[in-house]
């Protein structure tokens, strides 16, 4: 029995090698630095660190909002229950590396040959026996690293999961901070058009009137009325607009959303967002959980590779028994009633069609596979915030020139209608005023939605903590 002990112990001694090839981490196909140019903050504005969501949004609103769409959302309950699948699937794994030990009990009784199972016949000649054992069946010694290898696959694949909870936490809340802001926007967008609406209807009013003292033609009033009637159907767009933005942010949220907890106005959110600060290189992206998720699916398929090369290998496993056994209950846990049992088996693949070699080479494809995906996230995650900077570089003059642009139109539309009821100008240079306030009050709204959600992009596109 000693000997045996002593035996098995030797050969789970060799189970340390594995066969897996030497990690390394690709070197990350992208620039050190966020591009520079005209287009670009400055260098020193332009590397970003990683901030929390609470750092960029200050809005009470859009705040509570965020909360409650990470507590409700499908899709984050969706990730976290692949985390819980992987977890037991890795657990699972990991078990292979164990003996497996039952135990079990038996009572039989046979009389002329008939056996039965927990009946005693009531006629003589009866044979009783009993058993109690516990022992491990197909053991596999690990000599060549195949359940390592197995294990440290599923492990990487459960930390990627993982990575892919944050991932989509960080898309729930850049994508609940847009729908916000639209909401905003399209909001302010149709008070422009109520307000439109009322300059018009003055403006047909007037033109009406003149129209019957004989004053103006009727080609003023009829131009009149377009101002008029295109308010009207952008305020009936954009009512629908409204509510279907409040539906996207429902959705989001997972739950009704109040009208106390919405924007009154793309104008009232503006400076509830901060800028990111400066701080990092470009390497902060390998901290987004996007590009965290490859890496890790890179570590399973080069584990992968261990456990393909292992199988070419012999396979080693034992069984062993030991229990009680007697011909009567009262002596079953005696001394005597002792037995033990144990074998190895061991096999070895020496024609297998090329299933083997086959099996290596996918594993080996699907780590190059997951090489250049590894690659190409992190050049995608480049592009994202290169994208984000270059906008976020000329925002600024382009919000500063239809903000001058808006005032301008103002201006220009009260001086022209004053003008015009005093019968200096045309009614023409008015309706031109008119419409030229109507764009630029729009174009203004956009210009208010584009600087802050270029914050919300710059913001997912670095990966930011959340």
């Amino acid at each position: 029995m000693n000997r045996a002990i002593l035996s098995m112990s030797g050969v789970l001694a060799l189970s340390a090698c594995s066969m897996e090839p030497k990690y390394v981490q690709p070197t990350p196909a992208v620039p050190s630095s966020w591009p520079v140019g005209d287009a670009y903050l400055r260098a020193s504005e332009a590397a970003l660190p990683s901030v929390g969501y609470r750092a960029v949004f200050r809005d009470p609103k859009l705040l509570a909002l965020i909360d409650r769409a990470l507590a409700n959302n499908q899709d984050i309950r969706l990730a976290l229950a692949n985390v819980v699948i992987a977890r037991g699937q890795l657990r699972v794994q990991r078990a292979q590396q164990l003996p497996r030990i039952d135990a079990s009990a038996a009572a039989t009784f046979s009389d002329n040959g008939t056996a039965r199972t927990n009946n005693v016949n009531a006629g003589g000649g009866t044979n009783e026996s009993y058993s109690v054992d516990a022992g491990l069946s197909a053991f596999e010694i690990d000599l060549f690293g195949r359940l390592r290898s197995l294990s440290k696959a599923a492990l990487n694949e459960y930390l990627g999961t993982e990575a892919a909870v944050r991932a989509a936490r960080l898309s729930l809340v850049a994508e609940t901070a847009s729908a916000y802001l639209t909401l905003a926007t399209d909001r302010s967008l149709l008070a422009i058009a109520i307000d439109t609406e009322i300059s018009a209807q003055r403006s047909v009013d007037l033109t009406g009137a003149r129209l019957s003292g004989g004053v103006a033609p009727r080609t003023e009033l009829r131009q009149a009325e377009t101002i008029l009637a295109q308010a009207r159907a952008d305020r009936a767009d954009l009512i629908t607009l409204v509510a279907q933005d409040r539906n996207a942010l429902q959705l989001l949220v997972g739950a009704p959303v109040e009208e106390a907890d919405l924007p009154a106005s793309i104008e009232s959110v503006d400076g509830l967002l901060s800028e990111l600060p400066a701080g990092l290189d470009s390497r902060v992206l390998l901290r987004r959980p996007d590009v965290i998720q490859a890496e890790y699916q890179l570590k399973a398929e080069n584990a992968r590779i261990g456990a393909a090369r292992a199988a070419f290998f012999p396979t080693i496993s034992i069984t062993g028994l030991a229990g009680l056994a007697s011909n009567a209950l009262s002596a079953l846990f005696t001394g005597g009633a002792f037995n033990w049992s144990a074998g190895v088996n061991a096999s070895l693949p020496i024609f297998d069609g090329g299933a083997n070699r086959g099996n290596l080479t996918t594993a080996q494809g699907q780590r190059d596979a997951a090489v250049a995906t590894y690659q190409k996230t992190i050049q995608s995650a480049f592009r994202d915030v290169s994208d984000a900077l270059a906008r976020r570089g000329t925002i600024g003059d382009k919000f500063t020139a239809q903000a001058d642009l808006a005032a301008s139109a103002q201006d220009s539309f009260t001086l022209t209608e004053a003008r015009y009821r005093q019968g200096i100008d045309s009614f023409l240079e008015s309706l031109d005023a008119q419409r030229t306030l109507y764009s630029a009050r729009r174009a203004l709204a956009s210009a208010y939605l584009a600087r802050a959600d270029n914050l919300v992009q710059l913001y997912r596109a670095l990966g930011s903590d959340i």
